[in-house]
């Protein structure tokens, strides 16, 4: 199933993003879940959140694959929404 997990930064934490970046793209990559992702942009062009489309077997895995995403467990984030999804268009 894919599921849109959209995540929204803390105000200020910008370097929290910039510091942990590495690792969640480590992680990304180690996972094998992930089909599509990026950064949410603010008004400034600056990364703001994350929108990550995942390819999992349940919503179970995809919280506990959002629980494990070193941006969570760097505190990054101020709210996480974890949405079932169907691809239509790409």
């Amino acid at each position: 199933m894919l599921v849109a997990l959209v995540a929204k930064d803390k105000a200020g934490a910008l370097q929290i993003r910039k510091d942990t970046r590495a690792e969640h793209l480590a992680y990304i990559e180690r996972t094998g879940v992930v089909a599509q992702a990026g950064p949410l942009l603010d008004e400034a062009g600056e990364m703001a959140g994350s929108l990550v489309i995942l390819d999992v077997a349940d919503m179970t895995a995809a919280q506990d694959w959002a629980d494990k995403d070193p941006y969570a467990l760097a505190g990054l984030f101020e709210s996480v929404t974890l949405t079932a999804w169907k691809k239509v268009i790409g």
